[in-house]
């Protein structure tokens, strides 16, 4: 998400606001109840407390309208299993104050712009997951996307990736990334600030490792070095802030988001979150209330079935990943072959290994998150040695592929205001 508050330019004529209008749909009783059956079965089913029953129709009732896209999935109606097959999901962060609070500035300041764009892909069998990001000064080429007031924008062969969402909304930068990637993406979630606010805290917050001291003056972020457990708008601003991390470029703000990311996946998975209705329930309407969806993701259960797929894969089979790029004036390029073969190992379902090691990795860290629950069962099937066929085979990828995996306990790299 962008960093600053200050007016951007917008482009063109093509880029111009949209006013967009449209008819309130009439509320189906059947469907109404339906999304209140699957939101109680998959939120009990998660926490095993039958408390959770009373708060599942704020969440149902919170599902807002979704954003058609051009290959789209059907919705899985009451499915609480785990979906069936692989998937892959687009995550973009867009970085517009409409909605959003006036201390982010006017809703006029940005345009609506992907400044984080993310492939969660999840295997057909699975056993491994992969969340890769696409620098927002990336350039690629834009295919033709519908005009969500009717018609379509032409295409374009070369533009930074992060005007999609301006350009033609949500199904835009989907068919940007499938054009990108050769995959097809049925499944696209759009997040604000408040959203990122709202989950960090529905977890408690997010405990995560600083190397060295963060300073930013244009997030207003100051982390001394050591462990924080971040919620609210601290999480955001962590997430956003650039200045005060690494080189200060965008390539070094995917590294300190993956730092976040990979910490809240392992505090979602923790016994001390699965085990707590009142956060289930609170992650739920996290991302209901506060994400535009896609129609096919717009459902309770469809939610439940991808987060079932998720809960049983194993910290260090979910991969974080930032794609291979080369520098051109102005912002990056996909560097070739790296890029073609990470998202060749993506459609083959192979697990990812990243070559590089994490940076500002800290073995000493105390992650809370990470931290084993005493009260634990153990699972006798888990202490089995694996079976080499059952295992899929594993990717070996480049080392101009960086990232962590979400087992990974690691440190952001901070930057003070003396080195900015």
């Amino acid at each position: 998400m962008s960093d600053e508050l200050r007016p951007r330019s917008i482009r063109s004529k093509k880029l111009s606001t949209i006013a967009r209008h449209g008819r309130l749909r009439r509320s189906n009783p059947f469907v109404t109840v339906a999304k209140v059956l699957a939101a109680s079965l998959a939120v009990l089913l998660v926490s095993g407390a039958s408390v959770a029953a009373i708060a599942t129709y704020d969440v149902a009732a919170s599902v807002q309208d979704g954003v058609p896209l051009a290959n789209e999935a059907e919705s899985a109606e009451f499915e609480i299993d785990a979906i069936p097959g692989g998937v892959n999901l687009l995550v973009v962060g867009s970085d517009s104050r409409k909605g959003q609070d006036a201390s982010f500035g006017p809703v006029d300041s940005t345009g609506d712009l992907n400044d984080v764009t993310m492939l969660l892909h999840i295997s057909e069998d699975h056993t491994n997951a992969s969340v890769i990001s696409f620098p927002r000064d990336m350039y690629v080429p834009i295919p033709e996307c519908p005009d969500p007031a009717g018609g379509t924008f032409d295409s374009m062969d070369s533009q930074k990736i992060n005007t999609t969402l301006t350009y033609g909304g949500l199904a835009c930068t989907v068919l940007t990334v499938e054009k990108l990637t050769g995959l097809s993406i049925p499944y696209a979630a759009e997040v604000q600030f408040s959203g990122v606010m709202a989950m960090s805290t529905a977890v408690g917050g997010v405990p995560v490792c600083v190397a060295e001291d963060i300073e930013d003056e244009y997030t207003n972020t100051y982390l001394p070095a050591g462990m924080h457990t971040l919620e609210g708008l601290e999480a955001l601003q962590f997430l956003r802030t650039r200045h005060g991390v690494g080189d200060g470029s965008d390539l070094t703000r995917i590294s300190n988001q993956q730092v976040f990311l990979s910490s809240l996946v392992r505090t979602v998975k923790s016994a001390s979150t699965l085990s707590d209705p009142i956060k289930v329930y609170s992650l739920a309407k996290a991302v209901t209330a506060n994400m535009n969806l896609s129609t096919s993701l717009n459902d309770v259960s469809t939610l439940a079935s991808i987060a079932v797929a998720l809960k049983d894969i194993d910290l260090s089979k979910v991969v974080f990943a930032q794609v291979p790029t080369g520098l051109v004036e102005g912002g990056v390029i996909p560097s070739q072959p790296d890029f073609d073969d990470l998202f060749a190992a993506v459609a083959a379902d192979d697990s990812l290994q990243l070559a590089a090691a994490p940076t500002a990795e800290d073995p000493t860290a105390e992650d809370p998150a990470a931290a084993p629950d005493p009260s634990a069962e153990t699972d006798p099937a888990a202490t089995q040695a694996p079976d080499p066929a059952a295992t899929p085979p594993a990717a070996v990828l480049s080392d101009s592929v960086k990232g962590q995996t979400a087992g990974d306990v690691t440190c952001s790299a901070g930057r003070s205001l003396e080195d900015q």
